[in-house]
């Protein structure tokens, strides 16, 4: 490997343009070497050096490019992960990293067998929100939690035009659309729980996909934990409210990572990632004698840089990546499961 770990994109629509290639061009471990685009050759107005390739073939065909992100549409990322991994490449896959844990555990195998790097891309782990969150359950001060609920609410009513979202194809659906952000945020604050029950519903006019889903974790010493995304959320509240003996706390979605992508904000902007204060999370505590203080809880920069970082001393450091195998085959089990 060079110097710098040349990348390649799979693909170079919203998710690559807006969650991969700011990050990968400013961090300076990175090169962003090569997409492919196979009808539009947009890449270059952005990046005038980067080669654009007309397939994946061509594109992993390319001696001199380390890593590959495979964020091309759910339903092809076991198939161009395998391929990738066989090409001599470490693999960056966007979520669901595969549809079942049978394909999972295939990929993780054959990254082991030709010495590369199968590594999840969970970038939610970075949010300001959901870090302000681990921050005050970390601390210990809310006592035994006793109820935990994540939401990720939108309103989109319509039918939406990306096929591999809305057809019955593998791994469509909210639930593998938003569902592997809210377990992966459980998964890593409380581990794999010991039960589950999940219901998935279908609501919008004409829709062949779920488009709202609730799964409950269940954990020792009687901690339940409740995920829910909903398409059809006209007034979305709280994404964070956290109940235990001591106290509760409550907080928005907040981060402002993605629009400030959509934007055309960069990474390196000194505003970047920054939440507006009043998006501060709420901390309602008991006192001695019965009585509540209430404090709100900033937020620490969003960042999902930080992702790139682990990536990179993953590749070049063999240190542990934080997004384990376990962690993934946890989330895969809940997402594969028929419906309770």
């Amino acid at each position: 490997m060079n110097n710098k770990i040349n990348t390649g994109l799979l693909a170079y629509g919203m998710s690559g343009k807006v969650f991969h290639a700011p990050f990968i061009d400013s961090h300076p471990a990175f090169n962003l070497s090569a997409v492919t685009e196979r009808n539009h050759k947009n890449a270059a107005n952005d990046y005038p050096s980067i080669k654009s390739y007309n397939s994946v073939d061509d594109l992993l065909a390319d001696d001199t490019i380390d890593l590959v992100i495979v964020n091309s549409p759910n339903y092809t990322h076991y198939e161009y992960a395998k391929l990738a991994l066989m090409a001599g490449k470490h693999i960056l896959v966007e979520k669901p990293f595969t549809a079942t844990t049978a394909q999972a555990k295939e990929l993780f195998a054959l990254a082991k067998s030709v010495g590369k790097k199968a590594l999840v891309y969970q970038n939610r782990r970075f949010d300001s929100g959901f870090n302000a969150t681990k921050k005050v359950i970390d601390s210990g001060s809310l006592g035994k939690l006793v109820e935990v609920h994540f939401r990720f609410d939108r309103y989109r009513n319509e039918i939406g035009l990306k096929a591999f979202k809305e057809e019955p194809v593998e791994a469509s659906g909210l639930q593998y659309d938003l569902g592997p952000h809210l377990l992966d945020q459980a998964i890593a604050l409380f581990g794999r729980p010991t039960n589950y029950y999940k219901v998935l519903s279908k609501n919008r006019v004409g829709t062949k996909v779920d488009d709202y889903f609730s799964i409950q974790l269940s954990y020792p010493n009687e901690l339940n934990v409740f995920l829910t995304a909903s398409m059809l959320v006209a007034d979305v509240k709280d994404a964070f409210v956290i109940n235990g003996l001591m106290g509760s706390f409550s907080k928005n979605h907040a981060d402002v990572q993605e629009g400030q992508l959509l934007k055309g904000i960069k990474p390196t902007d000194p505003n970047y990632g920054i939440e507006d204060p009043k998006d501060a999370g709420k901390l309602t505590l008991v006192t001695a004698d019965g009585g509540r203080t209430t404090e709100l809880v900033s937020s620490a920069k969003g960042d999902y840089t930080g992702l790139f970082e682990a990536v990179y001393q993953a590749i070049v450091n063999d240190v542990a990546y934080p997004i384990t195998e376990d962690d993934i085959l946890a989330q895969l089990e809940i997402l594969e499961a028929e419906p309770s």
